[in-house]
C-alpha cells in the first residue's frame, strides 16, 4: 500500500491509498469548515449546510442524488465536526468516478431550494430536540461550553434553535463563499482506487475554482466552569474535563495513553475501582480528544443521585493516585490498546480515507503508520505520571451535571480535593 498526494495549482489536494485485494473504495471530500469557523450568529450553519448537501443540485434532485449512489449498491453520507465537514461515499471499484462526480455536484452546484430549506429546518429542530432528550449526548455539549466559554469551539455543532429558525438560502451561500475554497478541500480516497484517474477527474471538476483567503479559526482558551441541570431522571450524569495537548503536540500521545489507562476499558482504573469494586455505576470511561491548538481529557459516568457524591470523590482520588503509582504494566496495556485500535481501524477503507484526510489537514502530508506507532511506543510510565500529576493538580477543570444532581459536590470542592 502506498500513499500519493497531489496538489492542484489552486490549492485543492488529492490524497489516495490503494489497498490491494479490495473491490470497493471509500471516497470523500473533507472541508476545513466546521463549528469553530462560525461567527456567533452563524452557529449551526455548517451542520445545516451539511444537511442541505443532499437536497438537490442544479443537475440532480434529492432523489436522484440518492438513486445515483444506491442504484450501484453504494452508500453516501456526511458529518460535521468542530473543525471540518466531510462528504463521503462507499462504492465498488467500477463506481469510484461516479461517487466523486456526485460529491462534486453536491459541493459545486447546490440550489438551496427554499422549500427544501424549510423541510430540513424541521428535521434539524427535531435533531436538536432529540439531543436535548438524550442526557449522555447533551451533557457533552454543556461540558464543551464550560471548557471553552464564549468561543466558537465551545458552541454546539447543531446550533441554537433560534439560529436554525432564521437561516436562509443567502446565509448558506454566504458560508460556502467564505469557507468552501479549493485550498480548504481535501479529496481523500482509499481502497480500490487509482491515484492518476482521480487526479484527472479532480482537475476537470475542481481546477477552475479560485483560491480564497479564509479567516483562521479563533484560538481556543480552556477556561473551565460548572454547568448543573437538575431534572428528575433515573440517572445522574457526571462529566469532568481538563485541557490536554492539541494533535500537533507530541504530548497528545501521552494524554491518550493516560486516558486509556485511567478509564479506557474494563481493565482500567476507573472501571475496576468505581464499577467493579464499589458498584457505583454501570457506565464510566475516560477519553482524550484533540483539536489544532488544544485538547480535552474527559471523564464521564452515569449513576444514581444518591451515589453521585461518592462517585465524584472516588474519581478524583483515582486521578491523584495515578500520578504516583501508575505502573509500567498499565502503561504497556494502554499503549497496546491504542495501537490495536489504530491498526484495526485501518483495515477499513473508510477509516483509512478519513485518516488520510486528517493527516493532510494537520501536517500537509501523511506520516507513515510506523512513525505513529513509534510515537505511541515512546510514551513512558514517567511521561504518563507527569501528565497525571498535571491533571490531578491545579489545572482548570470543567464539569457538567444533569439529572438528580442536588447532592453532587460543586466544582470548587472537587478542585480542593485534587490539590489536598
Amino acid at each position: 500500500m502506498s500513499v500519493n498526494i497531489t496538489t492542484l495549482p489552486n490549492g485543492f489536494r488529492i490524497v489516495t491509498e490503494h489497498m490491494p485485494g479490495l473491490q470497493s473504495a471509500s471516497i470523500g471530500i473533507w472541508v476545513t469548515a466546521g463549528g469553530r469557523h462560525e461567527r456567533p450568529e452563524q452557529n449551526g450553519i455548517a451542520h445545516f449546510l451539511e444537511h442541505m448537501a443532499f437536497k438537490g443540485t442544479k443537475t440532480r434532485s434529492a432523489l436522484q442524488i440518492a438513486e445515483a449512489i444506491e442504484d450501484v449498491g453504494g452508500y453516501i453520507n456526511a458529518y460535521t465536526s468542530r473543525e471540518c465537514t466531510a462528504y463521503y461515499a462507499r462504492v465498488l471499484k467500477a463506481d469510484v468516478g461516479l461517487g466523486l462526480d456526485v460529491i462534486a455536484d453536491i459541493l459545486r452546484n447546490p440550489v438551496f431550494d427554499p422549500r427544501e430549506i424549510e423541510t430540513e429546518r424541521g428535521v434539524i429542530l427535531q435533531e436538536i430536540g432529540q439531543a436535548l432528550d438524550t442526557p449522555d449526548d447533551v451533557i457533552f455539549d454543556w461540558l464543551q461550553e464550560m471548557a471553552y466559554p464564549d468561543q466558537p469551539i465551545g458552541r454546539t455543532i447543531l446550533g441554537e434553535a433560534a439560529n436554525v429558525n432564521r437561516f436562509n438560502a443567502d446565509d448558506l451561500a454566504g458560508f460556502v463563499t467564505e469557507h468552501y475554497g479549493p485550498d480548504q478541500m481535501i479529496l481523500s480516497a482509499a481502497g480500490a482506487v487509482d491515484h492518476g484517474s482521480l487526479v484527472r477527474q479532480a482537475e476537470l471538476l475542481f481546477a477552475d475554482m479560485a483560491p480564497r483567503d479564509a479567516d483562521a479559526a479563533d484560538p481556543a482558551t480552556f477556561s473551565g466552569g460548572e454547568s448543573r441541570h437538575e431534572k428528575q431522571l433515573e440517572q445522574a450524569h457526571f462529566a469532568l474535563a481538563f485541557e490536554s495537548p492539541g494533535y500537533r503536540d507530541d504530548g497528545f500521545y501521552t494524554a491518550q495513553v493516560y486516558s486509556i489507562a485511567l478509564g479506557g476499558g474494563m481493565s482500567s482504573r476507573l472501571f475496576q475501582e468505581v464499577r467493579e469494586k464499589r458498584g457505583l455505576c454501570y457506565t464510566i470511561f475516560a477519553q482524550t480528544g484533540a483539536y489544532a491548538d488544544t485538547g480535552m481529557t474527559t471523564i464521564y459516568a452515569g449513576t444514581s443521585g444518591d451515589e453521585l457524591r461518592d462517585l465524584a470523590h472516588l474519581t478524583v482520588d483515582e486521578m491523584k493516585r495515578a500520578a504516583t503509582d501508575m505502573s509500567p504494566e498499565e502503561v504497556a496495556r494502554a499503549r497496546a490498546q491504542m495501537k490495536a485500535g489504530l491498526l484495526m481501524g485501518l483495515e477499513s477503507p473508510s477509516s483509512r480515507a478519513e485518516r488520510l484526510a486528517r493527516m493532510v489537514q494537520i501536517w500537509g502530508e501523511v506520516p507513515p503508520i510506523e512513525q505513529t506507532v513509534a510515537r505511541i511506543d515512546n510514551v513512558t510510565t514517567g511521561d504518563v505520571r507527569v501528565f497525571a500529576e498535571h491533571i490531578a493538580g491545579a489545572a482548570p477543570a470543567a464539569m457538567a451535571l444533569y439529572g438528580p444532581v442536588s447532592g453532587a459536590p460543586v466544582l470548587a470542592d472537587l478542585q480542593a480535593r485534587r490539590v489536598a
